[in-house]
């Protein structure tokens, strides 16, 4: 009975997040689409990240599902590459809030879902599609440098999807190739979102998220494969440690 009582519990406060979530974003978005435009990048960002922090909040509040970050003083001043796991869509709405200016690398098939891609259109991410692997690198390259020379730093998750706690893909090149094309340093981030958020769980599970920031990984004098085996081995060994 206990359990039951446990697990309904679950579903009703999920339930009471979501929903909250949902009607946040409906006022969110339609206070600020309209003066968006007027602003820069950076000042968009800032704006439309304050839904970001409500939803950290109130999934703290409601479910129970609260944060720590180790290593933040590894964030350098200037532009980077961030590389990290990718577990769930909460990290999502943390990282937006940890690096600023920010351009997010994501699928362009998110620009099309109402408020929320017409939201993350105005900040500029660099979508790319996926059906179409070579010209998909090649605008990550492209976008990405243009992206770095504006000073703002890139988002990556080489997974390229969603990847469930104990499942392992192999992650992609793009992020390490864009590291040493644009001579940018790569800051390598692991967390264990998926413990408390599950992929494609309606459910959210109480408990500590954490998310631990690696030193940067300089590209200069380094090669393509040297970036991606250094970033992609303290990723996962990071991931795989947190996950137990």
């Amino acid at each position: 009975m206990k359990e039951y009582n446990f697990k309904t519990s679950l579903v009703i406060k999920s339930a009471i997040f979501h929903t909250g979530c949902n009607i946040g974003l409906l006022i969110h978005c339609c206070s600020t689409l309209l003066i968006a435009p007027l602003l820069n990048v950076q000042q968009r960002q800032y704006i439309f990240t304050r839904y970001n922090v409500f939803v950290l909040w109130w999934c703290k509040v409601v479910c129970g599902v609260y944060y720590e970050i180790k290593g933040e003083e590894n964030i350098p001043k200037g532009p980077c590459i961030i590389l990290s796991n990718h577990q769930s869509s909460w990290e999502t709405f943390l990282f937006q809030t940890m690096f600023s200016p920010l351009s997010t690398v994501l699928k362009k098939e998110l620009l099309k879902v109402p408020l929320f891609g017409w939201a993350m259109r105005l900040l500029e991410p660099i979508a790319l599609d996926r059906s179409q692997p070579v010209q998909a690198f090649k605008q990550l390259i492209s976008q990405g440098h243009d992206r770095v020379s504006a000073n703002r730093s890139v988002l990556i998750f080489p997974e390229g999807t969603r990847v469930a706690i104990g499942e392992k893909v192999k992650f992609n090149r793009g992020g390490a190739a864009l590291a040493h094309h644009s001579q940018t340093p790569i800051v390598p981030v692991a967390h264990n979102a998926g413990l408390c958020v599950p992929k494609n769980s309606f459910i959210l599970t109480p408990g500590k998220i954490t998310i631990k920031i690696g030193t940067p990984i300089y590209s200069e004098g380094k090669s393509k494969k040297e970036l991606y085996d250094l970033s992609t081995q303290w990723i996962e060994s990071n991931r795989d440690a947190m996950a137990a």
